[in-house]
């Protein structure tokens, strides 16, 4: 990030504290979150300092939306190496919702990981090749707008784009 620059992701809708607590909800994923906000790393040092699990992770908060990215060059080396950083400085949190549908969103971020994957798949199935309406991906799986919203959120295989929920296809850090 340049200096001075002081980025704020404003969390207007329940459903979006899902992928806020997501990406703190290891001990990998909330020490690389606070390195990252330290300073720019590579996916190279994010594989060191991590192991198999960093670039993973990398993967997941850049689906999120968490992170920035620039390109660096590095002595020795012919081309530049992708370097992250966060991408936001503070989160400020401003919703009002139902206590039924932020219990429902807390559920969703707390839910046990095998308990959500077989949810995930219903949804990766529902959803296809070539992605569908939010709209007919919850009437079909008769699910609330915040519960699939909270779903999809949570997602490293699912994504929203526009009006639609498709599968995400992660393009690994170079």
């Amino acid at each position: 990030m340049a200096a001075g620059v002081h980025r704020i992701k404003v969390v207007n809708e329940v459903s979006d504290l899902v992928p806020v607590l997501r990406a703190v909800d290891t001990p990998a994923k909330l020490k690389l979150l606070q390195r990252l906000s330290e300073s720019w790393l590579t996916a190279e040092d994010v594989q060191k300092e991590f192991g198999k699990e960093g670039p993973r992770i990398l993967s997941l908060f850049e689906k999120l939306k968490l992170v920035d990215t620039r390109w660096v060059a590095r002595d020795g080396r012919k081309a530049p190496d992708k370097s992250y950083h966060t991408y936001y400085a503070t989160i400020n949190i401003n919703t009002t919702a139902p206590l039924a549908e932020v219990c429902e969103i807390l559920a969703i971020a707390s839910m046990d990981d095998r308990e959500y994957a077989k949810v995930e798949q219903q949804i990766h199935d529902a959803v296809g090749e070539g992605g569908r309406f939010f709209s007919d991906v919850a009437e079909q799986l008769a699910m609330s707008p915040t519960r699939l919203k909270g779903l999809v959120k949570r997602s490293d295989k699912l994504e929203y784009r526009g009006h639609r929920i498709e599968r995400f296809h992660a393009h690994p850090p170079s």
